[in-house]
C-alpha cells in the first residue's frame, strides 16, 4: 500500500500491481478498494494497475465537507502517480463518479463504466431524491445502522431477508464503520438520470458494461447511456449480475483498454 495526498490535505491510499499501461479502478457504494482487488489482481497481468480507497473509507483519511469535486482532486493525485494519465475503470456508483470525473477533463485515455445505475425517466424503483440527506441524517443520530440498512432495503432494494441476514454477518460492522460514505455516492449519483449535459464534454472512447441478468431498468438506462456518449459502445456479459465475477470481467476490459 502507498499513499497520495490530495489537494485539500486528505491522505488516499492505493496499491499498485503489475506493469505496463495504467488503469485506475473506481469502487462503488458501501465498499472499499477490496471489492475490486481481485479484479485488479487479474488486470496486473497486463497493466499497472491503480486500486485506490475512495475518502472516507478503508485506509485513506476524510474531510469534515464533502463535495464531489474533492473526489476529482482524489483522482488528479492517483493519475498524478500513475504517471499523468490512465484508464479509467468504474463500477456502480462509482461508475457514475468515473465518468463525471472524465467529463470534468481528468486525464482519462479510455472510460470503462460497469452497471451505473441510472434509470430512465418514468422507470419504476428510482430512489428518493433525497437519499444524501436521509443517510446524513441518521449518521448524525448516531444510527450508523439504519443508514446502511436503508442503502440495502430502500436504494438497493434488497428483500428483508437479506437485510436481516447482512445485519447477523461479520462483515456488518465494517458496513457501519463506512455508512457515512453512501451521502457521497447519493449526491454522486443526484437524481439517478443520466447526466447528459456531462456526457457532452467525454470525448474518449467508453465502454459500458452491464450484466446478462442485469435489472431491467439497468439494462435499458445503460445501453441509453451507450448510445448518448459521442464514442459509446454497449456490451452484455453474458449471465453476470450486479455482483461481476472479476474473471469475466477482467477479460474484457483488457480487451477495451488494448484496442
Amino acid at each position: 500500500m502507498d499513499n497520495v495526498i490530495s489537494a485539500d490535505g486528505t491522505s488516499i491510499a492505493y496499491d499498485r500491481l503489475g506493469d505496463g499501461p495504467a488503469v485506475v479502478l473506481v469502487c462503488g457504494g458501501s465498499v472499499d478498494r477490496m471489492s475490486n482487488a481481485p479484479l485488479a489482481a487479474l488486470l496486473a497481468e497486463n497493466y499497472t494497475v491503480y486500486n485506490f480507497d475512495r475518502r472516507g473509507r478503508g485506509d485513506s483519511g476524510d474531510a469534515d465537507v464533502y463535495a464531489v469535486e474533492r473526489e476529482f482532486e482524489d483522482l488528479d493525485a492517483i493519475f498524478a502517480a500513475a504517471g499523468g494519465s490512465a484508464h479509467l475503470y468504474g463500477t456502480s456508483s462509482g461508475a457514475a463518479l468515473a465518468l463525471l470525473a472524465t467529463a470534468a477533463g481528468r486525464p482519462v485515455n479510455r472510460l470503462a463504466l460497469w452497471e451505473p445505475p441510472y434509470f430512465l425517466e418514468g422507470a419504476e424503483g428510482r430512489p428518493a431524491s433525497d437519499t444524501a440527506s436521509i443517510y446524513r441524517a441518521f449518521v448524525a443520530e448516531g444510527r450508523r445502522d439504519k443508514a446502511a440498512e436503508y442503502f440495502m432495503a430502500e436504494v438497493v432494494g434488497m428483500p428483508a431477508e437479506f437485510v436481516a441476514q447482512a445485519k447477523a454477518s461479520p462483515w456488518w460492522p465494517a458496513q457501519e464503520a463506512i455508512a457515512h460514505t453512501l451521502a457521497y455516492d447519493a449526491t454522486v449519483m443526484d437524481d439517478y438520470s443520466i447526466p447528459v449535459a456531462a456526457i457532452k464534454a467525454i470525448h474518449q472512447p467508453t465502454r459500458v458494461l452491464t450484466g446478462g441478468v442485469a435489472w431491467p431498468w439497468m439494462a435499458q438506462s445503460n445501453e441509453a447511456l451507450a448510445d448518448l456518449l459521442e464514442d459509446g459502445s454497449h456490451v452484455v456479459l453474458a449471465e453476470q449480475q450486479h455482483n461481476v465475477d472479476p474473471a469475466v470481467l477482467a477479460p474484457a476490459l483488457t480487451e477495451f483498454f488494448g484496442s
